[in-house]
């Protein structure tokens, strides 16, 4: 066996006196930060057995930091998922004490994101959300950053010029994903249907308009039918799909560009055999996953939260450090693909 390091071996390693190291360690007698974060390296170099000790006064003379996060939809397994990846972004963390804070707005209206909004710009660091396009909601991040708080959109790029950056997938080629994988499944001439969420986000604007250039553009058989809202929920999914089912014999596809998929599973579960009608919707969550493996959904296109919150930390962390030349443009993030096939 090796030898275990010592209390000398770290203090060679540092260029210190042991009785430093010692105080380090045991927190005898106020010691440099500098001189703390250099023991803190020998001994983790060296394996030392009581590191943990030593990064635990070290991390004390870390900035503290607090990052706001406005959610919406609480109950929705995505949004948990999202809740989740953000906390362990910011605890991940070694260069801060982070900590995360996060609001579900309580009903998707401009003055509830705005409230939210507010409410964390006065107890955070750096904000980020995913809200609607509205102009209330963008005075308010632009008030956020007149006070030299960073806000970050994510998911749904909102609040132009005021936010710092847009991290998310690019919305309109993931219409145009969910329009390639239908038309490829169908390959027979009907009609698809599409349902958004609502006018107000952008995102789901962008996909809609995807969607429908690509059966423009590369299977002009197949009929794109007006858009219908269903303001996310799976009770107004559910019900419009029965009726399209009822009234559009030849219905072939159906692509559900924000939340509310549920609705649409269920109706298909309901009423058409398995594979009768192809789906495609957003976010890898449970039943959308049972759907694809009993063969109710054809594909998911899903956001890579972990690689969105681990990015989105760091922005948020070095906009409010004052780094300079940090990029403020969308950041484009390549969507996951899941088939029956992958789950």
């Amino acid at each position: 066996m090796s030898k275990r390091p010592t209390l000398a071996d770290i203090a060679s390693a540092a260029g210190v006196g042991i009785a430093t190291v010692d105080r380090v360690l045991n927190n005898r007698a106020p010691v440099r930060d500098d001189t703390a974060r250099r023991v803190a390296e020998a001994a983790e170099k060296l394996g030392y057995h009581a590191l943990g000790f030593i990064s635990a006064r070290d991390k004390r003379s870390l900035p503290v930091m607090t990052f706001g996060f406005v959610l919406s939809k609480e109950k929705q397994p995505f949004y948990q998922n999202l809740a989740r990846e953000i906390e362990a972004a910011v605890t991940a963390r070694r260069d801060i004490r982070g900590k995360a804070k996060i609001t579900f707005v309580r009903a998707t209206t401009p003055e509830d994101f705005c409230s939210a909004i507010k409410g964390l710009t006065e107890q955070c660091d750096a904000v980020a959300g995913a809200a609607l396009n509205h102009p209330k909601v963008t005075r308010t991040v632009a008030e956020a950053a007149a006070k030299g708080i960073p806000f970050f959109s994510i998911l749904n790029d909102f609040a132009e010029p005021s936010r710092r950056a847009y991290y998310g997938m690019d919305n309109m080629r993931v219409g145009r994903l969910a329009a390639w994988m239908l038309a490829t499944k169908i390959r027979q001439s009907g009609k698809v249907a599409v349902f958004v969420g609502g006018s107000r986000w952008h995102g789901h604007i962008l996909r809609e308009t995807g969607f429908v250039s690509y059966f423009r553009d590369n299977a002009p058989d197949l009929h794109v039918l007006d858009p219908f809202v269903n303001l996310d929920t799976r009770q107004i999914t559910y019900e419009a799909t029965l009726d399209l089912l009822s009234r559009h014999s030849d219905l072939r596809g159906i692509y559900v560009a924000g939340g509310g998929i549920e609705g649409a599973i269920a109706a298909l579960r309901e009423s058409r055999p398995a594979g009768k009608i192809a789906l495609v919707g957003n976010e890898l969550t449970d039943d959308r996953r049972a759907a694809l493996s009993d063969g109710y959904m054809t594909m998911v296109i899903s956001t890579p939260l972990e690689t969105l919150c681990r990015n989105l930390v760091d922005h948020m962390i070095k906009a409010a450090l004052g780094e300079p030349n940090l990029p403020t443009g969308p950041q484009i993030l390549d969507p996951l693909l899941y088939l029956p096939e992958s789950v």
